[in-house]
């Protein structure tokens, strides 16, 4: 058997065993593809009426005094400002809740879980791990990452075995093009061919950041690759200095704070062309206070920093976040939300969604030409 062959029949074998896996994770993912744009769009009854002249916006402080409202003190750990102030604050309270605040008002307009936000947290885990719930997670879980796996092999014997064995104009163009006038089989290898080619490139970014995901020896790879000593589950953050290492003495409990609306607006002057700005509050008084400036969708790490502020003082007294990190954390943030397409915004969403929907015919083409391989005339024959 040559090794085209002995390829060819692995192939098979894979795609067959892997592929109503692979359809799955196709299907939710196309279903997926502008999930934080529905999101938003679920919660456009939170935007606040165009404010009169004149009126600004409350502070961050009385904001997060009014979401904190009726809960214990101290429990708020975190809170999110649009650089539209129509757009309501999100406060994080330790228990994991959000709140979201009317910005002029103060008013409490709930937590955000819409039913077009729990719909699409169904589909993730379904994509994720087969929507399994308790000990059974970790099957769905080991099910998704082995067929992922799998699918990266298909993509890499896919392209093997897709290259025209001549160098003749008309055999690269029969591989490149679709031939709409072709019925059964041979238009099922048209399409599989033709589709598996120019999505070949974006799929593999989206499958090999999916196995950097799911395992972690495919993580530590990116590392090594990069010039980087592969950490063992180490946060890529930088760590916060404490009140020994920064020069100024550490605040007593008597201590003015400054206020937290002071610290957004600085940390505003600094990076002007901000979107949003998420404030975390220290559990220690002894901790500065980390403002996370974000310059595009959310899902772009490379426009993501952190500003250390003292809050005693108001100081700028250090930067963490993604110009911080080794080349290998800063490519594993890139594959992360390049698997969603996030990482290029608008444009990069559709095409993982598009070459996504693609993964769903080479599925179905795929099985049709090896059923009829097996089944048909000729296999019975």
């Amino acid at each position: 058997m040559s090794l085209r062959r002995a390829i060819f029949w692995v192939h098979l074998a894979v795609g067959v065993a892997a592929g109503t896996v692979i359809l799955m994770l196709a299907v939710t993912g196309v279903i997926l593809t502008y999930e934080a744009q529905l999101n938003e769009w679920a919660l456009r009854e939170h935007r606040a009426d165009p404010p009169s002249p004149g009126v600004a916006p409350l502070g961050l402080d009385d904001l997060i005094a009014r979401a904190s409202a009726g809960t214990p003190a101290g429990l708020v750990t975190s809170a999110a400002l649009h650089r539209d102030p129509r757009k309501p604050a999100v406060v994080g309270l330790d228990d994991g809740a959000t709140v979201h605040v009317d910005r002029f008002t103060g008013e409490r307009l709930g937590n955000g879980d819409t039913r077009t936000r729990r719909f699409l947290r169904g589909v993730m885990y379904w994509h994720r791990w087969f929507a399994l719930d308790g000990e059974y997670r970790i099957i769905g879980r080991t099910v998704v990452a082995i067929a992922n796996l799998g699918f990266l092999f298909l993509l890499v014997s896919g392209v093997y075995l897709w290259w025209p064995s001549t160098r003749s104009r008309g055999a690269w163009k029969l591989a490149l093009w679709f031939r709409p006038r072709l019925r059964g089989r041979a238009r099922d290898y048209n399409w599989h061919k033709v589709i598996g080619f120019w999505s070949a490139v974006p799929l593999v970014i989206i499958v090999f950041s999916g196995a950097t995901i799911s395992y972690q020896w495919a993580a530590d790879l990116v590392h090594r690759l990069a010039g980087d000593t592969p950490p063992f589950q180490q946060s890529p953050r930088a760590r916060q200095p404490d009140a020994r290492e920064t020069p100024s003495a550490a605040p007593d409990q008597a201590t003015p704070f400054v206020e937290l609306q002071a610290l957004a607006a600085k940390a505003g002057a600094e990076t002007p062309e901000w979107r949003t700005l998420t404030i975390d509050l220290p559990e220690s008084i002894h901790d500065p206070v980390v403002v996370t400036v974000d310059r595009g969708t959310g899902r772009q790490p490379s426009k993501r920093e952190d500003l250390l502020f003292d809050r005693a003082t108001g100081e700028l007294v250090g930067r963490a976040g993604y110009p911080t990190f080794t080349r290998g954390f800063k490519i594993r943030r890139w594959l992360r939300f390049a698997h969603t397409g996030e990482v290029y915004g608008v444009i990069g969403q559709t095409i993982a969604g598009v070459v996504s929907l693609g993964v769903a015919v080479l599925v179905w083409t795929g099985l049709a030409m090896s059923w009829r391989r097996f089944f048909g005339r000729a296999g019975r024959t």
